[in-house]
Formats: structure tokens, C-alpha cells, sequence
């Protein structure tokens, strides 16, 4: 069974910084493409970034200021967040895709509340 557990979420001033984590459980990760999305009240959820592999993308209003990354060895999935804005509050969700048994499927963590004062 494929579980995601999400840590670092809290409360930062703007300018500040935060580290979320998502550990994941099963042995899928190493062959997975990883993401983390997040959904502000009242609004859809939205991609933040995604890695497969060595490559990487990362929404507009968050480039320069976010670092996506993955230990396949420990198969945590990270996101580093520099020069938070206000506009950055929101749950954030870690996201796995993998092929699971023949089909292709779709796992989420449980979100974490990402709050960013001005």
C-alpha cells in the first residue's frame, strides 16, 4: 500500500522561508514521477512543481523562489521555498504517479497548510 506523509508546513512571515518533505511508503518511488500542488481557499488546485527524473518544471509565479528535489534513496520527496508572498498561502499536496500493476496510478498526501503573513 503506497502512503504519503507530508511534514514542514507552518506559519512564515513574507521573505521567509520553509522546507516541505513527503516521505513515501512502497517501493514505487524510484520509478514514479513526483509533484507538489497546492489549492488556496476558494481556488483550484494548481501544480507547483514536478520531477521526473532529472527533469523538472515549475509554475510561473514560483520560479526562482521554489526548489523541487528527490532522494530516491530515502524516497522523500522535497520542496524548498524561498521568498515566500503572501499569495503563496495555501495547502500544499505531494503528488505521485506511477504505474501500479498494469495501470497508471494516482497517490496524494494528506496536505499541509502553508500560511505566509505580510
Amino acid at each position: 500500500q503506497v502512503q504519503l506523509v507530508e511534514s514542514g508546513g507552518g506559519l512564515v512571515q513574507a521573505g521567509g522561508s520553509l522546507r516541505l518533505s513527503c516521505t513515501v511508503s512502497g517501493s514505487i518511488f524510484s520509478r514514479s514521477a513526483t509533484g507538489w500542488y497546492r489549492q488556496a481557499p476558494g481556488r483550484q488546485r494548481e501544480l507547483v512543481a514536478r520531477i521526473s527524473g532529472v527533469s523538472t518544471t515549475y509554475a510561473d509565479s514560483v520560479k526562482g523562489r521554489f526548489t523541487i528535489s528527490r532522494d530516491n534513496a530515502r524516497n522523500t520527496l522535497s520542496l524548498e521555498m524561498n521568498s515566500l508572498k503572501p499569495e503563496d498561502t495555501a495547502v500544499y499536496y505531494c503528488n505521485v504517479v506511477a504505474w501500479v500493476g498494469g495501470s497508471l496510478s494516482n497517490y496524494w498526501g494528506q496536505g499541509t497548510q502553508v500560511t505566509v503573513s505580510s
